[in-house]
């Protein structure tokens, strides 16, 4: 009972979404390098500050140059997520819906944007847009915090109670704002976060499109996922492996990908409507 689905245009609609990532990814990682180009030119200017009656206003006017930097950063990355959750993750969602019908060799012409599917899409863009967010308000936060340590730093300096100057690697590495900082304190490259956060975002997007279509379009009771070989049902490790299995439409929809960097997508089967013989799981 297998419905194969094409290499060619599985890779199709997996280069679709990573051109769309692209974009962002690109934008989203340039503009974060705004953040520690401007934390650098700060701690250049502070490291030449001296005792002196001018070294205050420098130290003013240094600070207040890096915070209009940080607020650039949060106006500019919030246009680009908001721009990501009201058109790119639409169209990801839409891309899924269409391959979906392709897949099941039915006229793409059955998608439209119903209030069904529009319902289903604004609580996802919704949840990835605070997720994005909130990283970005952690950034500022974390800027703002260096901020004031180099101010007060630089201050120790300007009253002659420090004669060694600010320790500029030591505020580096205590403010590293090049990096992203995980609920395990762990820290990772802005660019790696943000490819796995996208690439999350995108494919759930995309899968829900599919899935979606199939019970409202098509009327499918069963989906066929298509996954890495070794991808668990619910979570990587799971010893229930997904790739090549049917599963009920209802399992899709509660788990349309199963962990970061997932390749999951989905067939829809309404060739096995009514179907007695079936449990979710069965090969395909």
């Amino acid at each position: 009972m297998t419905t194969p689905t094409p290499v060619a245009e599985r890779t199709d609609q997996h280069q679709e979404l990573l051109a769309l990532i692209a974009v962002l990814l690109t934008r989203l990682t340039r503009t974060w390098a705004t953040l520690a180009i401007a934390q650098d030119a700060l701690l250049r200017t502070l490291e030449r500050i001296r005792p002196g009656l001018g070294a205050t206003p420098r130290i003013r006017a240094a600070v207040a140059d890096f915070n209009q930097q940080v607020a650039k950063f949060d106006r500019e990355l919030r246009a680009l997520i908001e721009r990501w959750a009201a058109t790119d993750l639409p169209v990801a969602y839409r891309d899924g819906a269409l391959h979906a019908l392709r897949r099941a060799q039915r006229d793409v012409a059955l998608f439209q944007w119903t209030a069904d599917h529009q319902a289903a899409l604004t609580p996802i863009t919704a949840t990835f847009y605070v997720d994005l967010i909130r990283r970005v308000e952690e950034a500022v936060r974390r800027a703002q915090a260096f901020a004031r340590a180099a101010r007060d730093a630089a201050r120790e300096v300007a009253a002659g109670r420090q004669h060694d100057g600010i320790n500029a690697r030591r505020l580096a590495a205590e403010h590293p704002l090049a990096t992203v900082i995980y609920a395990d304190q762990s820290r990772h490259p802005v660019e790696s976060w943000a490819r796995s956060a996208l690439m999350w975002q995108g494919v759930t997007a995309a899968n829900a499109g599919a899935i979606n279509t199939a019970r409202w379009e098509l009327d499918a009771e069963w989906m066929q996922c298509v996954d890495g070989p070794e991808c668990g049902f619910v979570s990587h490790p799971d010893t229930d492996h997904a790739d090549g299995t049917i599963r009920s439409i209802d399992e899709a929809s509660m788990y349309p990908i199963a962990h970061h960097g997932c390749i999951r997508a989905w067939i829809p089967r309404p060739d096995l409507n009514g179907r007695t013989d079936i449990e979710s799981g069965d090969p395909a």
